[in-house]
């Protein structure tokens, strides 16, 4: 499945390179959506959560009643949790979360089947806040114990996210042969034939920069 994204910062469409640099503006989150419509299912991320200076809950909101989003940003509480699933969101990603105490308590108040832990990955290590702070640990030794508290893994190689400089399919292979969850990747897919590398190993394509600047075409995208 390929799953188009729609970041949200200062209640804007936008695309990061690596989460830091602002390098381009997609049109209105409604458009965005109309050229997405195609796709079964839209990743919605509050960039503004995730980094914990404010929120755009009005729009997740808005892009959530009217199509299947799963939505991340900011998910570090139950209440939080709770309340984008109560403003639609069909699932929510879980990050800096994940690797506290509080994954429990989420679980607990969504259930695990409506739960995606992000995996982000800097250097070989899981980065937090944001991606704004490196961990101890790599995704393929926490995979395994995370996988009773959500249905899937969303796997971001943040070092070529937003670079167009394509992915790392070999630590998506690692990651594959670790768990029997559903992992979608994110971070420097470019191609179709990075699509189709990671189909073959039954793993879900996120895509944002690519589509964003033409590289590559939605219309070609549906038949993938």
């Amino acid at each position: 499945m390929i799953i188009p994204c729609i970041d949200i910062l200062d209640g804007k469409v936008v695309q990061l390179v690596q989460g830091r640099e602002k390098v381009l503006e997609g049109d209105a989150p409604l458009a965005m959506l109309a050229k997405f419509s195609a796709f079964p299912e839209i990743q919605v991320i509050d960039l503004d959560a995730a980094m914990g200076r404010g929120e755009n809950n009005s729009l997740v909101e808005l892009l959530a009643s009217w199509a299947k989003c799963r939505v991340g940003g900011g998910v570090r509480t139950a209440d939080r949790a709770r309340k984008l699933i109560e403003q639609g969101a069909h699932r929510v990603i879980v990050g800096t979360a994940a690797f506290t105490p509080a994954i429990e308590e989420i679980a607990a108040a969504v259930g695990p089947q409506r739960i995606l832990i992000a995996l982000d990955s800097k250097y070989g290590k899981i980065v937090v806040k944001g991606w704004q702070e490196a961990t101890e640990f790599t995704a393929e030794e926490v995979i395994g114990r995370l996988e009773p508290f959500c249905k899937g893994f969303l796997c971001t190689y943040v070092d070529k996210e937003g670079m167009m400089q394509g992915t790392d399919l070999e630590w998506f292979r690692r990651l594959r042969a670790a768990t029997s969850h559903e992992i979608t990747a994110a971070g420097g897919i470019t191609t179709i034939e990075d699509i189709r590398a990671l189909k073959a190993m039954n793993i879900d394509a996120a895509l944002g920069m690519a589509i964003y600047t033409g590289r590559l075409d939605l219309a070609d995208l549906k038949d993938e």
